[in-house]
């Protein structure tokens, strides 16, 4: 058990938590971001009061929300540019 013990405090285990939990809360921040600039950015440049809202489409009475994903693609690509640009 000390073994264990010593392994997990050792710097990069440690280090790699902490960098998991801060970026678990960095994801959610430009999920924000995301939500409540870019996508209303996106709508004001379309002229469309829902940038993204109304793209979906039913099969047998089942929403697939597209507009889910691609708020996603742009928080991802959000998160890539700020990882590339920055680290």
């Amino acid at each position: 058990m000390k073994g264990f013990r010593a392994f997990l405090l050792r710097g990069n285990v440690v280090d790699l938590a902490v960098a998991v939990v801060i970026g678990t809360a960095f994801v959610q921040v430009v999920l924000g971001f995301t939500q409540a600039f870019i996508t209303p950015l996106i709508a004001v440049i379309f002229g469309k009061h829902d940038a993204f809202g109304g793209l979906s489409f039913n099969v047998n009475g089942v929403p697939f929300n597209v507009y889910l994903f691609l708020n996603a693609v742009i928080a991802f690509l959000v998160i890539a540019a700020i990882v590339y640009f920055f680290v």
